[in-house]
């Protein structure tokens, strides 16, 4: 077994083709299929099914594995570059959407500025997806809805955030200075999907108020919901981050405080298990330093970074 048959299989898994597999190494589908077969015979069984190039249970068990491979040895890398006062490597960094509208930007200009030579991937996804890819090893962290109730990874909160409402400014609550829950409930929203962690959080706390909320549009996707209010769509519920200040002052929409809701508290998350490389280590830590910086020009976002 050496590290060409694992990328050779890993390959194929990203890609969906042995083909497309070797386009994305650099080489010819013959020298993909023999590093694939190679595998096989090693381990006795069969890793990708021929008829469509689709990875077999066994071989979705090697596939994750050869994964946290990967990931140890960029690790391994960035530690040894590290030793030189020099950070450099990838890390990959999931976040929530409502979030990376927030966060994203300003991480971005932080790290450019202070490891220059540390290459950042973030992907845009819910805490629901984020949290199998960081167990596969896919993400080295994630910016993720707190609690997870997974024991597999170490939580360390970041902020709480308001619920707010976004208005249109031709809507009538878009006079209003704040808002309770029972007046919110008056106007048909944008609400996130049936089933979503938000969602049932804001019917919960509409029960525990007494209304029900009316939907005008349900919408799986947080940051969608907020830009159709950003839009004109309609009025919607979201967590603060999701309407930065930088956003508000287009002025086409107006951001009101809802009093008596619940916060919603974000995080960060990594692996339980194994070291993050030097480049994943400098990400958290600029992560950190711009959410207890910026956080005070955002409003309705409070760090909580030391309540662990």
């Amino acid at each position: 077994m050496d590290l060409r048959q694992l990328s050779a299989l890993l390959a194929v898994a990203d890609h969906g083709t042995f083909s497309a597999a070797a386009r994305a190494l650099h080489t010819v589908q013959s020298n993909v299929s023999t590093h694939v077969a190679r595998l096989e015979r090693e381990l006795g069984v069969t890793l990708v099914d021929r008829a469509n190039s689709t990875i077999t249970e066994e071989g979705r068990v090697v596939v994750d594995r050869a994964r946290r491979i990967r990931a140890e040895l960029e690790a391994l890398s960035s530690d040894v570059a590290s030793m030189h006062d020099e950070i450099t490597g990838s890390a990959r960094v999931g976040v929530i959407g409502t979030t990376a509208r927030w966060l994203v930007p300003i991480l971005f200009d932080r790290l450019s500025k202070e490891h220059p030579n540390v290459r950042l991937v973030v992907v845009d996804a819910t805490t629901s997806m984020l949290l199998p890819q960081l167990g596969r090893g896919e993400i080295d962290l994630a910016v993720v809805n707190l609690p997870t109730d997974d024991p597999d990874v170490i939580e360390e909160p970041l902020f709480d955030e308001d619920r707010v409402v976004i208005a249109p400014n031709d809507h009538p609550l878009a006079m209003c200075s704040s808002l309770t829950l029972p007046e919110v409930a008056e106007h048909e929203l944008l609400l996130a999907a049936v089933g979503t962690v938000f969602r049932a959080e804001l019917d919960a706390a509409a029960a525990a108020a007494g209304v029900t909320l009316r939907p005008k549009a349900e919408v799986d996707g947080l940051r969608l919901v907020a830009s159709l209010a950003f839009q004109g769509f309609g009025v919607a519920i979201v967590p603060a981050s999701a309407a930065p200040d930088w956003l508000l002052s287009a002025g086409r929409w107006t951001r009101i405080p809802i009093v008596g809701m619940p916060l919603r508290s974000v995080g960060l998350v990594r692996r339980r298990r194994g070291l993050p490389s030097a480049a994943a280590r400098a990400v958290h830590t600029v992560i950190r330093d711009a959410v207890r910086a910026e956080s005070a020009h955002q409003i309705g976002i409070y760090p909580t970074l030391d309540a662990a």
